[in-house]
């Protein structure tokens, strides 16, 4: 049997016209779509299928759909007898993983993610906070240079891990544009604005976290079938109460993304499948070890393709 890994996607990762092919041909996704449209009080599919890009994007919204089809893609991958042993998401991809694992319902998690993105973006004034990309500049590097850019009240930090190649930093405005000039000195390839509303996984993202414990509070946890492997220290929750103060952990911290795919190498995985709306994470998970087979499962097309190859393995 091989060892396979689900992967989740976070914001960044919604298009238009995402989750349309199963809606069309799965009257259980039509369902799901529903059910998630009737918690959020709109019309969820019209907005993953017909937009427009700028209202799906939008934080409150991007989150709840990314969720929503992510977990659509699971289902279709299950009726096929596909399973994983491990699993892990970024950022918001680890309430998909929590749903995916039973540890939360999936109207709670539809809930708890639209509140999420209203809490994150409501955190910070649009226009006070920024996140960039550094590309090509070891993260101990770029950690100097964050905590020399902290100053005068402004602060700068590493906000997700995704590879050796690339860290994602996030603060002040001011401090991130500085932070991004003084990498690109001390020799990065490219330090790229991020087109983000606010600047996730930092400390300004208090007030967020403080309203989103309440929020998770109220929900069930259970504890879960198989482990997550958690965003906010790449190690693996088994327990309810762990996973939800992962969650509220989460909001403040940077995500150790590359921490999490050497955790999934060192335990084995040979088969890594990213489920829902992109590519990125297989394809971060590809340049990170070639030698872990990657998949990925968004359409039909994909999910056939997935099928095929692993099928009876």
């Amino acid at each position: 049997m091989v060892k396979t890994a689900f992967l989740f996607p976070g914001q960044g990762s919604q298009y238009v016209g995402m989750g349309k092919d199963f809606f069309d041909s799965r009257p259980e996704s039509r369902a799901l779509f529903a059910e998630a449209g009737e918690v959020l009080k709109k019309d969820l599919a019209n907005l993953c299928f017909n937009g427009p890009e700028e209202d799906l994007k939008l934080t409150e919204n991007a989150q709840p759909a990314i969720l929503t089809v992510s977990i659509i893609a699971l289902k279709t991958l299950r009726e096929n007898g596909i399973e994983s042993a491990l699993t892990a998401g970024h950022s918001l991809g680890e309430y998909s993983a929590l749903v995916a694992s039973g540890s939360v319902r999936f109207l709670d998690a539809v809930r708890l993610v639209h509140l999420r993105g209203r809490f994150m973006q409501e955190a910070v004034p649009v226009g006070v906070g920024a996140m960039a990309a550094i590309i090509g500049l070891p993260l101990e590097k770029i950690q100097k240079i964050c905590l020399q850019c902290s100053v005068n009240g402004h602060l700068v930090q590493p906000a997700n891990m995704n590879s050796p190649e690339q860290t994602v930093i996030a603060g002040n405005r001011e401090a991130v544009e500085r932070a991004s000039e003084e990498a690109l000195q001390a020799g990065a390839k490219r330090a790229v604005a991020l087109p983000v509303s606010a600047p996730f996984h930092c400390p300004l993202m208090k007030p967020a976290e403080v309203k989103l414990r309440q929020e998770l509070e109220k929900a069930e946890f259970r504890d879960l079938e198989f482990p997550v492997v958690a965003n906010v220290d790449a190690k693996p929750v088994l327990k309810g109460g762990e996973a939800r103060e992962a969650l509220v952990r989460q909001v403040c911290s940077p995500v150790r993304w590359v921490d999490t795919m050497k955790y999934l190498v060192e335990q084995g995985i040979q088969v890594a499948v990213e489920i829902g709306p992109g590519k990125v994470l297989s394809g971060l998970m590809k340049r990170f070890n070639k030698e872990v087979e990657c998949y990925q499962v968004e359409d039909s097309a994909s999910l056939e393709k997935t099928v095929a190859a692993l099928k009876g393995r």
